[in-house]
């Protein structure tokens, strides 16, 4: 008689044969989560710049390798009180993706880099892992542990950076009825290159707009020049082919675009610079560079005797050559167009009430001359109505004081704004007309107000080329060491520490110098460093809040818990707001339960 085996027993064999490769998952997920062995660098999550970077090493036994089956870790970031969480990746012990720890043959190792953006909501937060163990093979079961807390996030202290804002104010508006007036617009070009470029740096919309104006034209000046640097000094001609192509280009604009005026009634003077050390030179003096700096390059343009390019080499053996190619040289490949012109002049008349219908579009644009138009918006103290003003400013005149003082009023609505995300767009509009103002007067200071206005918007990108653009115009030196101080604080925020020290470089000492040259050191690791240079900031402002609370998380770092206590408790008794910043700061974790701790936050 054949024998029937029960369905149990029939389970048993197949188990013991290893043909239910799914129901090892258990012993597979046992093994793994017995033996395994997981570290975060790092321990707590920090900011740097606008990322979270850490790196996780994952290892487990060699015997939790198997053919068809593989052991997981999904990573995640959980925050905003466990509402949320973003996922990071995986970590998937199979072939390929893991090593054997050269000090253990007996077990595999991953490691991996992770990073998430940073926002001031995702602190406090966890970083959290899932296990698993799953079959490979398409549809294949999944068996899931319990989760585990890898590391607590984030410390901010990179992002204790200091930038004093320095206020935008309405340029003064007066109502003049004399219209007559010249209209200078600089052009940039490419290195060795002639062709107009419709770019930052240039001017073409403005020339265009003044063209189709038909303001009653008298004469226009065209004059161009070139940098020393071989792009440009190889073509003894590229500085007249510049002053051609403006002349080309104004000429054929006056033909197509201008009914009141033509080109055979304007008188042209044109004027090429060739060669001409004293640009470079006056470009140097308002740069900057120290005054030592300076006399050097004199220095070595007067000792080298020969040609102009034996002259422009030489200079390439300066220490700070760099920043002649990078910000001096740009701006010497220019070109530039005066135009003097004539308007016919309007007397006073009840300038707002003009204004009023001119925005209501009651009446045309041409009742109030451009200057009457603006000077009307003193008139009223309410922000929508100025605002309005200059928009209608804007729309029929495009001149470069309209774009500036819309821009601050937007600046000023910002700052009445309750609600972030609208609060940003009146930012971001005010940096879009400071770039407008910029680009039809383009000067260091109006790039460093649209930086401004894109720094204060968050958009650190566009901030960082407009510093940039500013420097290489060049200004006078407490302009340019606003904009450098600015600068490197933006180059904190995103991590740039090195490009940071740079900037500081070319900035005068001051309070906000010292305390973003500390927090530098800070995250360097330089701590005797970084208490020595915020007391020197306490010396620029004594009883600075902020200087005590960072000299507190110094100490923290360097584990003196009687200066912690010193400095936390100065901070707090200067401003309260740092007894919560303390609490949730992981800077002082190892001492938050601490005797010293909790009486230093009564």
């Amino acid at each position: 008689m054949r024998r029937f085996l029960r369905p149990s027993s029939f389970v048993l064999l197949l188990l013991a044969a290893g043909a239910l490769p799914g129901c090892t998952l258990p012993r597979l997920l046992k093994v793994a989560q017995a033996g395994q062995q997981i570290s975060v660098k790092p321990g707590v999550l920090e900011s740097n710049g606008e990322n979270v970077l850490f790196e996780v090493r994952a290892s487990v036994p060699a015997a939790a390798i198997r053919k068809g089956q593989a052991y997981n870790l999904d990573l995640s970031y959980r925050y905003d009180n466990g509402l949320r969480e973003d996922t990071l990746g995986r970590l998937t012990f199979v072939s390929g993706e893991f090593v054997y720890d050269p000090e253990h043959q007996d077990r595999v190792v991953i490691t991996r880099q992770v990073a998430f953006a940073y926002a001031p909501r995702k602190n406090p937060g966890e970083l959290i892992a899932r296990p698993d163990a799953r079959e490979t093979k398409r549809n294949g079961k999944r068996l899931k542990g319990p989760e585990l807390r890898l590391a607590r996030g984030i410390v901010t202290t990179g992002r204790l950076v200091v930038r004093q804002d320095t206020t935008l104010n309405l340029l003064p508006e007066t109502a003049d009825n004399n219209m007559s007036g010249t209209r200078v617009l600089p052009f940039f070009f490419d290195g060795g290159q002639a062709a107009i470029r419709n770019y930052l740096g240039t001017n073409v919309a403005a020339l265009e707009d003044f063209i189709e104006a038909n303001q009653r034209t008298r004469k226009v000046m065209i004059v161009a020049g070139h940098s020393p640097d071989s792009l440009d000094a190889h073509d003894p001609r590229l500085a007249d082919k510049r002053v051609q192509a403006l002349l080309k280009y104004y000429r054929k604009r006056v033909d197509t675009d201008s009914y009141l005026n033509s080109v055979r009634a304007i008188e042209f003077q044109t004027l090429a610079y060739h060669r001409r050390w004293d640009l470079f030179l006056n470009k140097v003096q308002q740069s900057a560079l120290k005054p030592a700096q300076v006399d050097s390059v004199l220095l070595l343009l007067n000792d080298t005797p020969g040609s102009f390019a034996r002259k422009e080499k030489s200079l390439h053996q300066l220490s700070f050559f760099d920043y002649l190619d990078q910000y001096i040289y740009p701006v010497l490949r220019f070109g530039t167009v005066a135009v003097e012109y004539t308007a016919p002049k309007r007397y006073d008349s009840e300038i707002y009430l003009l204004s009023k219908k001119i925005v209501a579009k009651e009446t045309e644009a041409d009742a109030l001359t451009a200057e009457e138009l603006r000077y009307s918006a003193t008139l009223t103290p309410l922000l929508a109505e100025k605002q309005r003003i200059y928009e209608t400013s804007v729309a029929t005149t495009g001149s470069w004081q309209a774009y500036h003082n819309l821009a601050v009023v937007l600046l000023q609505r910002s700052e009445k704004e309750v609600n972030d995300k609208v609060r940003r767009a009146y930012l971001r509009r005010a940096a879009t007309n400071f770039t407008l103002a910029a680009h039809r007067n383009p000067t260091a200071d109006m790039f460093y107000r649209v930086a401004t206005a894109y720094h204060r918007a968050d958009d650190k990108l566009e901030a960082l080329q407009n510093y940039d653009y500013a420097i290489k115009l060049g200004g006078p030196r407490p302009v340019l060491d606003k904009i450098f101080a600015d600068k490197a604080a933006l180059e904190i925020e995103i991590g740039q520490l090195d490009d940071a020290v740079s900037s500081l470089g070319y900035s005068s000492r001051s309070y906000q110098n010292t305390m973003n040259k500390a927090l530098i050191y800070v995250l360097k690791g330089n701590y005797d460093g970084a208490a020595g240079i915020y007391q020197e900031a306490l010396a620029l402002k004594p009883n600075d809040a902020l200087a005590y609370y960072s000299l507190a998380v110094v100490a923290a770092r360097a584990r003196d818990e009687a200066q912690v206590g010193q400095n936390l408790r100065r901070a707090i008794q200067l401003d309260r707001t740092f007894a919560q910043r303390a609490v949730e700061d992981l800077e002082f974790r190892d001492l938050a339960g601490t005797k010293m701790f909790l009486e230093v936050l009564r």
